[in-house]
């Protein structure tokens, strides 16, 4: 019984950012996982009604899953914030709902975490991971091609290039449109050489894959003419950089979203356009590209300055 009460409630949570807030299908799967563990460590300490949780009892969530005292996997760090910060953002919707007069979560922080710099690779490896599909002049290589080039040239979430369709595509203008988190809506500029990657795809590769399945929207297709799936697309890279001699760098699409980022501010980009084309909310995520160069600034200041070994 306090197991259904906890899971109405938290299904009310979960409709209203699937409803009011957008959030995506990817992201409310973490919040239902990371949300079902509080509520079942509740019920397995009696507690039967939000209004009845303690600070105590949010404080002990914490401790049991960063040791796995509650049967779960214990979490690292980050992964213990971002379940807390899902706790805490349940209980302030209850209190604003005026389901539970108070919150039991405000006093408990989550465990700081430290701040790792992005991993990029240099222009060259870019260079070297693009290059290894180069010669397979296949409908599935064509597409590997332009998928790999999309990403670096835009610094597309995966999740946004598998979700691109035909019609966000404009040639004329040199744009394409991506839906980021909570399907917010961005313009993206696109290089000449991921056009040109897109544009051998799309005429002499999609065709083949479309005529194999019941003709989707979607730009990039599988062997069987349906939407790319995200795994499938970590699986182009992946191969990708096995064929550049890349595979103890540990590439994944967002290895080409953080290089995206550092080489464009490495070229003099403002970092406040470089925020607007990663779809960034806060300009804060965006700065800690910009420590990632300081390696390039020293670098300069060992080569330029008369008295830098001095």
């Amino acid at each position: 019984m306090a197991a259904d009460v906890l899971t109405r409630a938290l299904g009310g949570y979960l409709a209203h950012l699937r409803v009011e807030r957008g959030l995506s299908t990817n992201t409310l799967s973490a919040y239902e996982r990371d949300l079902g563990r509080y509520t079942s460590f509740l019920a397995s300490r009696g507690v039967s009604d939000p209004e009845r949780v303690t600070e105590a009892d949010v404080a002990a969530f914490l401790e049991a899953i960063r040791t796995g005292a509650d049967g779960g996997r214990p979490l690292v760090a980050s992964s213990a914030s971002r379940t807390v910060t899902a706790v805490r953002g349940w209980h302030r919707f209850l209190l604003a709902e005026g389901r539970t007069s108070t919150d039991p979560s405000a006093a408990v922080r989550p465990p700081q975490v430290g701040r790792r710099l992005p991993k990029a690779l240099s222009v060259e490896e870019v260079q070297a991971l693009l290059e290894a599909t180069a010669a397979d002049e296949s409908a599935t290589g064509l597409r590997d091609r332009a998928l790999l080039e999309l990403l670096y040239a835009t610094g597309a979430r995966i999740s946004e290039a598998v979700g691109l369709v035909i019609d966000d595509l404009d040639r004329g203008s040199g744009c394409l449109r991506l839906f980021g988190k909570g399907r917010k809506e961005r313009i993206v500029p696109v290089g000449r050489l991921a056009w040109d990657a897109l544009d051998a795809y799309l005429v002499r590769g999609r065709p083949e894959l479309a005529a194999r399945g019941r003709g989707v929207p979607e730009v990039f297709l599988n062997t069987l003419g349906r939407p790319l799936s995200r795994q499938s697309a970590w699986a182009v890279l992946r191969q990708a950089a096995a064929r550049a001699g890349q595979e103890d760098l540990h590439v994944s699409p967002h290895t080409l979203r953080h290089s995206f980022a550092t080489h464009l501010l490495a070229g003099g980009a403002d970092v406040r356009v470089v925020q607007e084309m990663l779809g960034h909310a806060s300009v804060t995520t965006t700065q800690i590209y910009t420590r990632v160069t300081v390696d390039h600034l020293r670098e300069v200041y060992a080569t330029s300055h008369p008295r830098a070994f001095g």
